[in-house]
């Protein structure tokens, strides 16, 4: 099979070089060994995202090594996993949950409903990510047999068993918390086998694992930063699957050579302009109005993204049941830019953008510079280096006046509804809104979400620059690979070789 052709002797190097980088067991290297490896552009900065934002621990770990009570599918709907059913109560606050009988952690300790309690108790307590916020409407969890679980929540809440499908839902084994940096423990049918930092992954087969085997008993997860590499990697066989095209003018290349296939699909990954909303001049909306008119986001799509994508005007994706299409609400219109910018009373305005330095926020913060300039705001692009650096100065700091990064939790309007996330952003009516829509019925909650989509938009509480798009290029002979984006982990348990 050529997915699984590549110099041995490389592979082996590879691998070998990796012993001593381990976050747990050390790994030995066969020559039949069925091995896949995947290219991604940000790396963890560790194993813990109880501690540590940003999306590159959960894409390696969610699902693969952690699993959840639930997961979601590549249509966006729920599915069930650690949990094989559940059921919930008239007045949607209890939540008793069957467990499969068989799960155990890597480190050999069963998987009972204790764990579900240590794990959704120990979210308010011991994280310390925002996300966390997520847990507080749990008002507490039952132990009712080994496998029945019962959740009560405080009050009816639209969202949480969603969020139990994201990282705030992850089962933790209660002997294996000790070194999450390093050594995650979890349920999944992969483990970590070996770390070499600024270089790759390798996850192992978990031999115990209570599903279905996964495809491949080896998984390299390659970190390269460069999206011309990324690409030259495939091509060189150095890897077997790009999870996310970083360079969509290659996109051809790959579409003519029938060594490979690539398949394009949607994701919930905002690309958004953020303004410190905190901030004046950007406390007022009528200049960031200005600065959202300003920018050309069909052309900016065009440049940085090479049309790849789709025009949004709300932190609302298509797939999300409350999508309108807002895209139209400021119109690229530099005249009534500069007249909105005299009315505010603001001139020779001066503003730091501080980017995840990835490519696809580096091409766009160059067409947003040269954009601004047009109505007289002079734009500083700072680069940083992602995670770590942007997560710090800008998520945790808020030391910006304008960022560009791609959000890619599920369901993320919400954030909006909190004063203290990066944003900035303070608005009784959105928060009074998004509350509304979490505790109220279905129909509810579509209506009031779609308000509070309408209000971010025509408040300019932040520029959503486009939707970016999933596309993927692989060997042909890799299967399984999902089209849709819609949760925070890159799942490789359907990943099968064709045989």
């Amino acid at each position: 099979m050529r997915a699984r052709v590549r110099p041995v002797a490389a592979l082996l190097a590879l691998l070998m070089v990796l012993v001593g980088c381990s976050a747990g067991s050390t790994a030995t290297v066969s020559g039949d060994e069925d091995t896949l490896a995947v290219g991604f552009t940000a790396e963890p900065e560790n194993f813990d995202f109880t501690t540590s934002d940003g999306t590159a621990i959960p894409q390696a770990l969610l699902y693969n090594v952690y699993e959840n009570l639930v997961k979601v599918g590549p249509d966006g709907e729920l599915e069930p996993l650690l949990a094989k059913s559940w059921s919930i109560s008239a007045d949607r606050t209890v939540y008793d949950f069957r467990l499969q009988p068989d799960a155990r952690f890597s480190n050999g300790a069963r998987f009972t409903a204790a764990d579900v309690k240590f794990s959704i108790e120990r979210v308010p307590t011991e994280w310390a990510i925002s996300l966390k916020s997520k847990m507080d409407v749990v008002d507490r969890v039952e132990v009712i047999a080994p496998d029945h679980a019962r959740v009560v929540l405080k009050q009816p809440s639209n969202a949480w068993l969603f969020d139990m499908a994201s990282r705030v839902g992850a089962m933790f084994s209660r002997t294996g918390v000790s070194d999450l940096a390093n050594n995650p423990i979890g349920t999944g049918p992969y483990t970590v086998a070996e770390r070499r930092r600024g270089d790759s992954i390798v996850l192992r087969a978990n031999p115990d694992y209570w599903g279905t085997q996964p495809g491949y008993r080896t998984v390299v997860l390659k970190y390269i930063a460069d999206p011309t590499s990324l690409n030259n990697a495939l091509l060189s066989n150095e890897i077997d699957v790009i999870a996310q095209i970083a360079a969509p003018d290659s996109v051809p290349q790959f579409e003519a050579d029938e060594r490979f296939r690539v398949i394009q699909g949607t994701t919930n990954g905002e690309v958004v302009l953020a303004y410190n909303n905190a901030r004046p001049p950007l406390d007022d909306a009528r200049v960031r109005r200005a600065l959202t008119m300003a920018v050309d986001r069909q052309a900016l799509l065009e440049t940085a993204w090479a049309g790849r994508g789709e025009l949004i005007g709300s932190m609302v994706p298509p797939t999300d049941p409350w999508y309108e299409d807002l895209s139209t609400a400021y119109p690229h219109d530099p005249s009534k830019a500069r007249e909105l910018l005299a009315r505010a009373g603001v001139r020779d305005l001066s503003l730091r953008l501080r980017i995840a330095n990835l490519p696809y926020a580096t091409a766009a913060a160059q067409v947003v510079a040269s954009d601004l300039a047009q109505i007289g705001v002079q734009v500083t692009i700072d680069p940083l280096d992602f995670p770590a650096v942007w997560l710090d100065e800008v998520f945790t700091k808020h030391d910006y006046d304008m960022s560009i990064v791609q959000h890619v939790e599920p369901y993320d309007i919400v954030t909006f509804g909190d004063p203290d996330f990066y944003w900035g952003y303070d608005s009784p009516r959105v928060q009074r809104l998004l509350a509304q829509a979490d505790s109220g019925s279905l129909q509810a909650r579509n209506d009031k979400m779609r308000e509070a989509a309408r209000v971010l938009a025509e408040d300019a509480a932040a520029n959503w620059l486009f939707l970016f798009p999933n596309v993927i290029a692989a060997k042909s002979e890799v299967t399984g690979l999902v089209p849709n984006q819609v949760s925070e982990s890159f799942d490789l348990t359907g990943i099968r070789a064709a045989r």
